[in-house]
């Protein structure tokens, strides 16, 4: 059947013998560790406003001040057009990216606890140095720390959520996640649209301010408990099922640490978690998971407009308070619309958000390219009223996005890998975020600049793509319990072929 579907509940084993209740104790153990996803949001909403600060540009990038005083009100597509100002916000996520091997290492050996205070203190230290920052070689260092900060971070943190919630709340639980980083984002976006007043020294407090969601991530990190996944996967069976009783609100939770246990055995099993991830019967997760869904994430061209919009919106002709304002915009609608998707993932599906935004996502991007070709880049002012019918194009694609790829982009991925892969293939998920972050962080000025309004072209047809591979090949995984989610790939048209009734991941299938 096109589209993937999970067409025999009847194969999951013991999914309707789980009990849960959500207890307080649940609840301060997910928003607590929610916190991390604050700082990966913090970074993306407070480089781009920072790299469009006057003072800022004075100090570390004089050409592009110049460039931009001499064409302050005009519509100029290469306006920001400079590597080594780019590099200032890619190189975060190229350190990112490489960390998350380390941290896969962390994660599984140490626990998710220990990831998550590793990436608090690094992140920390990042926000200090970069605040003290007197030359480029020192804001670099510092965006290194703070990159390896959030490889950690993203790599714990939508683990501990999905691993922490019961099935049929696991959708909204993850995306607590991303309800950080929206707020981190909109936070990150007030401060700057206040900092860019204080000179000469306002670009200062918004990069050192990065210290505080570091900090509450690292407390966080001291009081939580660690998942029973974790706890079963280090051997710790007793206090695996202490935490999980707690956690769920009932004792009878028997049935779901069998099955907890049983996934440790074949975790343990699995000698080279990486290696496995290649074998023929985990093609699903490697592509769906650690490949094709962190990739397309940041190929929807969200992150572009979430970097670089106080600029993008300098260059559309608004003046630096205003292109702040804008920004300020954008991050509350991507704020609201993750509490849309909290509140309806569960209810509607995975693949019904994915489908249904990429479709919106797809048409605004067409709307703002023809815009743009029509009216924008011929060095005038561009018209007061084109220029927020281009604003409410921008908030609108980033309420679509923020209720799918935005959230379902970890969410997914989580849910996908069993226990004896899960921190190999997290990292994996992580990386390729990162590393096409980075990508287009580096890439969208100078594209912006040469493909011009075609940039916004190649965006819709990459959503297109996006979308189709979804509907091909992702089978709903709504309310299916984490350790049960393999069971998925035998009843699916295309991954039938590669997973076969009688393989569980490396260990043969148990009689019921």
């Amino acid at each position: 059947m096109a589209g993937g579907g999970f067409s025999d509940k009847g194969n999951l084993k013991r999914a309707h013998l789980y009990e849960s209740k959500i207890t307080s104790y649940f609840l301060f153990a997910c928003v607590v560790a929610a916190t991390g996803g604050s700082l990966f949001g913090y970074d993306l909403g407070v480089s781009g406003g920072v790299t469009s600060m006057d003072d800022f540009l004075k100090e570390f990038f004089p050409k592009i001040y110049r460039r931009k005083q001499a064409h302050l009100h005009e519509t100029d597509y290469c306006k920001y057009d400079n590597q080594l100002l780019t590099l200032f916000t890619s190189s975060l996520y190229f350190a990112g990216l490489i960390s998350t091997f380390g941290a896969s290492y962390v994660t599984r050996n140490k626990g998710r606890k220990a990831s998550i205070l590793v990436g608090a203190v690094s992140f920390f230290l990042g926000g200090v140095i970069n605040a003290a920052a007197v030359n480029i070689e020192m804001l670099i260092i510092g965006r290194i720390l703070l990159g390896a900060g959030i490889g950690f971070g993203n790599q714990a943190v939508p683990l501990y959520l999905s691993e922490m919630a019961p099935a049929k709340h696991r959708g909204a639980v993850n995306q607590l996640f991303q309800l950080t980083t929206c707020l981190g984002i909109l936070i990150a976006n007030a401060i700057n649209y206040g900092t860019e007043k204080l000179h000469p020294w306002g670009w200062r407090l918004s990069l050192g301010l990065a210290t505080v969601p570091a900090t509450l991530m690292f407390i966080g990190g001291l009081v939580l408990p660690e998942t029973p996944n974790s706890l079963v996967e280090q051997g710790r069976l007793e206090e695996a099922k202490r935490v999980l009783v707690k956690v769920r609100g009932t004792p009878n939770v028997d049935a779901e640490f069998a099955d907890l246990i049983e996934a440790s055995e074949a975790a343990r099993a699995i000698k080279h978690p990486f290696r496995n991830l290649l074998l023929p019967k985990n093609r699903p997760q490697l592509i769906l998971g650690a490949l094709g869904i962190p990739a397309f994430q940041q190929l929807t061209g969200m992150n572009s407009i979430l970097f670089y919009a106080p600029v993008m919106f300098q260059t559309l002709g608004f003046g630096s308070s205003a292109s702040l304002f804008s920004s300020l915009i954008t991050s509350g609608a991507l704020v609201l619309a993750t509490f849309i998707s909290m509140a309806f993932v569960d209810r509607f599906g995975r693949r019904a958000f994915f489908l249904e935004a990429g479709t919106e996502m797809f048409c605004y991007m067409i709307a703002l390219a023809v815009t743009l070709a029509l009216k924008f880049g011929t060095g005038e002012e561009l018209p007061k009223g084109l220029g927020w019918f281009l604003v409410i194009i921008i908030c609108l694609f980033v309420l679509a996005y923020g209720r799918s790829w935005g959230p379902l982009g970890w969410l997914v991925p989580s849910e996908l890998f069993p226990l004896e892969t899960r921190s190999a293939g997290q990292s994996m998920v992580v990386c390729v975020n990162l590393l096409f972050t980075a990508l287009i962080a580096q890439c969208f000025l100078v594209s912006l600049c040469h493909l011009k309004y075609w940039i916004f072209v190649v965006f819709a047809i990459l959503i297109f793509i996006m979308s189709s591979f979804i509907f091909l090949l992702l089978p709903e995984t709504k309310q299916v319990p984490i350790e049960e989610v393999y069971l998925l790939w035998k009843d699916h048209w295309f991954w039938k072929h590669y997973v076969k009734d009688d393989e569980r991941y490396g260990l043969e299938k148990p009689n019921p």
